[in-house]
């Protein structure tokens, strides 16, 4: 890599870090460009060189959050791949995504500002793109392993990610996000355990 990409790699990350850090404290509306460039040391080009403005790079910011979470939960899956327990892969998996739903900056961004700014269509298309894979691989192996009912697994993960994405909102917008994360993951576990043989 050239020093010059070198570069541009660093201007972009500087970009990146700043506006997560940024609309995370402040949300989207509370945040100009002008603050983003000045906290990150670059020129307003710079900005509209890597993106077309701050929604794209609500959008970059939000698809980085969500590689983050796919890889960090995918991490915790694979090393208790141990585990000859499946469903309690799957269900260790949600609790886990339900923890970063309390995140105050995850709420604001991914839960919040994202669906918003960016619309409800591109938010569940970023969402599914991350997210759906991991889904379908936790409901496959319990199915491999008999521990819930055969059944087509692109549907059941679309179900199961709709209901994991209200259980996001209904954290995302409680007055209490940890009090209603303890609410919901109950009612989560009830779906899943409604599809055991």
């Amino acid at each position: 890599m050239s020093t010059r990409d070198e570069r541009a790699d660093a201007t972009r990350e500087a970009l990146l870090r700043v506006a997560r850090e940024l609309f995370g404290t402040h949300g989207y509306a509370g945040v100009g460009t002008e603050l983003i460039v000045e906290r990150a040391g670059v020129t307003r080009g710079a900005l509209y060189h890597h993106f077309d403005g701050k929604r794209e790079l609500l959008r970059a910011v939000y698809e980085q959050y969500e590689a983050e979470v796919v890889a960090g939960i995918a991490a915790q899956m694979t090393a208790a791949q141990g585990a000859t327990d499946p469903l309690a892969l799957l269900r260790g998996g949600l609790a886990a995504f339900l923890d970063i739903c309390t995140d105050r900056p995850f709420i604001q961004i991914a839960l919040l500002d994202a669906p918003t700014v960016l619309g409800w269509a591109a938010w569940r298309d970023i969402a599914e793109r991350y997210g759906l894979g991991l889904i379908s691989a936790g409901l496959q192996a319990a199915m491999d392993a008999g521990q819930l009912r055969p059944q087509p697994i692109r549907p059941l993960a679309h179900i199961m990610s709709g209901a994991i994405d209200e259980a996001a909102m209904y954290i995302a917008n409680a007055e209490d996000p940890a009090a209603a994360r303890l609410e919901i993951e109950p009612v989560l576990m009830t779906i899943i355990d409604g599809l055991r043989p």
